[in-house]
């Protein structure tokens, strides 16, 4: 008998970057291949910027995203940036 929660499970991690270093480590996180959904939160906790990271999203596709990122690198000095993982299924 297969037990319901075979399925990919999801994770959420956070953690505190400097403006200065947003933009790298949000390319390190997709390029991670676990992650499907990167959140950018200022310091108050308000969610700036939410996208989904799909596989095989790279190139012209995330042009957008990356401008978007850089406008909103000059508000404030630190950001906390929230990932979202999956984790494989268990067996």
């Amino acid at each position: 008998m297969t037990s319901p929660n075979t399925g990919p499970r999801t994770r959420t991690e956070e953690f505190t970057v400097a403006s200065e270093h947003l933009l790298a480590r949000v390319k390190e996180l997709i390029h991670e291949g676990n992650t499907r959904r990167i959140i950018i939160k200022n310091s108050s906790g308000h969610s700036l910027i939410e996208f989904p990271v799909t596989v095989g999203v790279v190139g012209a596709v995330l042009l957008p995203v990356w401008a978007a990122i850089a406008a909103i690198v000059s508000l404030a000095a630190h950001y906390t940036v929230a990932v979202v993982k999956e984790d494989p299924p268990a067996t």
